[in-house]
């Protein structure tokens, strides 16, 4: 592999054995053709779960075509769908730039649909400035009654979402999947045809059995050379591979593993080899094919120097839990659009906390003093947003978060917002958060806009996410409750970042049993503290406890935690109050905090999809009202507990 050159096999010194030289040198460059191929496209292979037929929708054929701009400049696109992120190459200098560049994309019935298409002005020695972004939703534009594959997209302001600032242009069609097949036979002759006359030879032939990993097949070169060669003209064309092929995997599968990514292939599963195939086999038609192997757009749009960053491991994309240099960039999953974004902070912050939270030296300051510093700057910083002249503040902070704060659903217009404290806690308009299911009390939903981990026991969470190493229920709700009942239960971690809406609600409907103060730190809750393994920040941090006695899911714990720059913990309701799901319970002042719920155990069935995320170490970022789970349990059975049911209740004398 390393040792491959431009010169032709034949030139070796070593003459002895010329029958077998030239073979192996035309292999190893069938192979390095193939390895540049993966390299320069990036990994396209990104489908690893098996599809069932039922859930299969189809390969689109995404084509950005061209876009108008209002100034000229250098721009690049990118495409986000599920966890992939695509970019074309960058235009000239212009305000129409033209990119025809094109990607298939896996279309799942219960999968994503929203494709983003974000362009961006191009500064090649750090990140590119977006400019606008429109929302496609494929399955709708593919099944919509139009005669044309192309359509013109507004591009939207991030800052602003009534300033259209651009248009784009693309066309998406569904492939045939018997187009397909003949589209990677094509790809594949085109690799292996050295003389490029469009058909292969028997050596030719022979090379591409080989690259397809089955030795049964090997074995059998001649008989399916003239399987293939229907003419009897001693070569096989496009059409007669792709037949060959077609048949062959029906019959007696030839391809054990896919020549391009090397990954093995099942051969009984046909509809899951022809998306591998289809997605990580890129056929071009004349177009350039979207560079591929990025998470987010942000990703896909940074210049050279943060490509340097990564390369010495300075810097690094993973999902999962943020440790090291993995922990400069925080992934979570958009359970809306269902896609990979990533979380805006301020890159000083980060490299500080990484100091301070992922290592012993950092926590021995904590144990030094610093511990009243950051109480003593949470004050104060609570203080001064308290301000008047705080209020200057919130264009800057809205101009940061630009494409995460939608203004259009807040309340009250900015000038009625006095302190900066007075925006952070903003309230929304009526019905800017539906509560899922509302008439159903079985169905529990989520307490905040936030970034979200469920498990079903703490040992879960312990294993794929807490990593602090005294972290427990009893320690988490304190002496003062009673923690017995949810030792062994349910736990969901709501992380609220600055940007989003501060004010929480009530997952389940039920009666405020008792509130419970705990006096404690305020380390952060990012997770780059949380995923360390030198802090306990949910049992040492400022919290307060609200138990809630429901019928359908027992007690349910809710814990509010401070932290750094935490001015405060308000609730809204008090001791006694009977409150219905989606009830506001409270909010935080500045800065960024969690909540946590625990549920007794076998109370709650949390969503499939939640527990997945968790199970993979990634947050998913949900809304308030969003479903969250069902109640396990049947209501008036001799397990059931909390208010009594009034509509059967009599009352006597």
């Amino acid at each position: 592999m390393g040792h491959g050159s431009s010169k032709d096999g034949g030139s070796s010194s070593d003459d002895d054995d010329t029958g077998a030289k030239p073979s192996a040198s035309r292999i190893s460059r069938f192979k390095d053709k193939l390895r540049r191929l993966r390299h320069r496209r990036g990994s396209s292979s990104s489908h690893k779960k098996l599809l069932a037929a039922e859930d299969f929708a189809g390969i689109a054929h995404l084509t950005l075509i061209n876009a108008e701009m209002r100034f000229k400049d250098k721009w690049l696109a990118c495409v986000s769908f599920g966890e992939q992120t695509f970019r074309t190459n960058v235009s000239n200098e212009t305000d129409k730039p033209i990119w025809n560049c094109e990607r298939k994309l896996l279309l799942e019935k219960n999968g994503p649909r929203l494709a983003r298409i974000s362009v961006f002005e191009t500064n090649r020695l750090s990140k590119s400035n977006l400019i606008g972004y429109c929302e496609v939703d494929l399955l709708d534009y593919l099944t919509q009654d139009s005669d044309s594959d192309f359509g013109t997209f507004n591009l939207i302001d991030p800052g602003s979402s009534n300033m259209v600032v651009g248009r784009v242009c693309l066309s998406c069609n569904v492939e045939d999947p018997i187009e397909t097949e003949k589209k990677f036979a094509r790809r594949i002759l085109s690799i292996v045809d050295y003389d490029e006359d469009g058909k292969l030879s028997f050596s030719e032939f022979s090379e591409l059995i080989n690259a397809f990993g089955n030795k049964v097949a090997a074995s059998k070169k001649e008989a399916l050379f003239k399987a293939a060669d229907k003419n009897g003209d001693g070569v096989v064309s496009m059409d007669e591979l792709a037949e060959l092929l077609a048949l062959q995997q029906e019959t007696e599968p030839i391809m054990n593993s896919c020549p391009v990514c090397g990954e093995i292939v099942d051969v009984c599963d046909k509809l899951n080899t022809l998306v591998h195939l289809s997605l990580c086999f890129d056929e071009g038609t004349g177009n350039q094919i979207m560079t591929g192997g990025f998470l987010t757009e942000k990703q896909a749009s940074y210049g050279w120097m943060f490509k340097l960053s990564e390369w010495v491991h300075f810097s690094s994309y993973d999902v999962g839990l943020n440790s090291g240099s993995s922990a400069s960039h925080i992934l979570v999953f958009d359970r809306k659009t269902k896609r990979l974004v990533e979380e805006l902070i301020d890159t000083k912050i980060v490299l500080s906390m990484r100091t301070i939270y992922q290592s012993k030296v950092g926590l021995g300051l904590m144990d030094k003093g610093a511990k009243e510093i950051l109480q003593s700057l949470s004050e104060r910083q609570g203080r001064q947003m308290n301000s008047v002249e705080s209020a200057k503040e919130i264009p800057k902070f809205i101009e940061f978060f630009k494409d995460q704060i939608n203004m259009a659903e807040v309340k009250y217009p900015l000038e009625h917002f006095k302190t900066f404290n007075e925006f952070f806690v903003r309230e929304l308009k009526p019905g800017a958060r539906p509560i899922a299911s509302i008439e159903r009390d079985d169905v529990a939903v989520c307490a905040a806009d936030c970034r979200l981990m469920a498990f079903n026991s703490v040992q879960d969470s312990l294993r794929f996410w807490i990593k602090g190493r005294k972290f427990s229920i009893q320690g988490l709700l304190g002496k003062e409750v009673s923690s017995n009942a949810f030792i062994d239960g349910s736990l969901v971690i709501f992380r609220l970042a600055p940007q989003d809406y501060h004010r929480f609600h009530l997952p389940v409907s039920g009666a405020i049993e008792k509130f419970v103060n705990i006096p404690g730190c305020l380390y952060t809750v990012n997770p780059i503290a949380v995923n360390s393994k030198y802090c306990n920040v949910f049992t040492e941090n400022k919290r307060t406890v609200a138990i809630i006695s429901t019928v359908e899911f027992g007690k349910v714990a809710f814990v509010a935690i401070g932290a750094t720059m935490v001015g405060s913990i308000t609730f809204v309701k008090k001791e006694g109050d009977i409150c219905k799901k989606g009830d506001e319970l409270g909010y935080f002042s500045f800065g960024g905090s969690t909540v946590i719920c625990v549920f007794e155990k076998d109370a709650i069935e949390i969503d499939a999809d939640l527990l997945a995320n968790s199970e993979r170490s990634m947050e998913t970022l949900v809304s308030v009202g969003m479903t969250l789970g069902v109640s396990k349990r049947k209501v008036g059975g001799a397990g059931s507990r909390g208010l009594p049911n009034l509509e059967t209740c009599v009352l006597r004398d």
